[in-house]
């Protein structure tokens, strides 16, 4: 059958409507997979926001564990929204390391993760057009875009010149992990980008 370029099926944003539903599905089904095929040897970061804990593992074995941690000011959330002060959980990879931070040194986390823009694009959270540029980057292997109502910017840092005192008795972050400058640069020794870092 002859189409011309009027036909309802070629209008962009009805093209953007059926693409949108298969590119999600496709996502559904590898991420799982990425998540099962774990190296049991591998080196990974594990962010306890209820002992405030980080732990250094290779595999399931304890290499270092980090007490005192500060997060986020508002605590923890599935749902961050930008400018919340909260610390988003889930599974994340270093995407980049700042050694002229602000904060000492700066372990970037590649949020927000498809993960995060499903569950947002699905409670309203994220736009159809965020949720595309994120899936975008993620299908390139690009870090995902900063600017989206999801936040961004987020990582584990030093103080930089802040407090210790201040670190050791309150949650005091815009949503990062942030442990002692002397820690962040022990806990670089231990990982580089593309290490794993699971935020329970």
């Amino acid at each position: 059958m002859h189409t011309n370029g009027n036909s309802p099926l070629l209008r962009p944003g009805r093209f953007r409507t059926l693409c949108l539903p298969l590119l999600f599905l496709f996502q559904l089904m590898f991420i799982p997979l990425c998540t099962a095929m774990a190296d049991p040897g591998e080196i990974w970061v594990l962010v306890d926001t209820r002992e405030l804990t980080l732990t250094v593992m290779e595999g399931e074995s304890v290499i270092q564990k980090y007490d005192n941690i500060a997060i986020g000011s508002n605590g923890p959330t599935l749902a961050k929204l930008v400018s919340d002060e909260t610390t988003p959980l889930g599974d994340f990879h270093i995407s980049g390391i700042n050694q002229r931070s602000r904060y000492h040194l700066f372990l970037a986390l590649d949020y927000p993760t498809m993960e995060h823009a499903r569950r947002a694009l699905e409670d309203g959270r994220l736009s159809p057009e965020e949720y595309t540029a994120v899936s975008n980057a993620w299908l390139a292997s690009e870090p995902p875009p900063q600017n989206t109502r999801l936040g961004g910017h987020l990582g584990i840092h030093g103080l930089g010149g802040g407090s210790e005192e201040v670190h050791g008795i309150v949650n005091w972050t815009d949503g990062c992990i942030a442990v002692t400058n002397e820690q962040i640069e022990e806990l670089s020794h231990w990982v580089g980008v593309g290490t794993r870092v699971s935020v329970r």
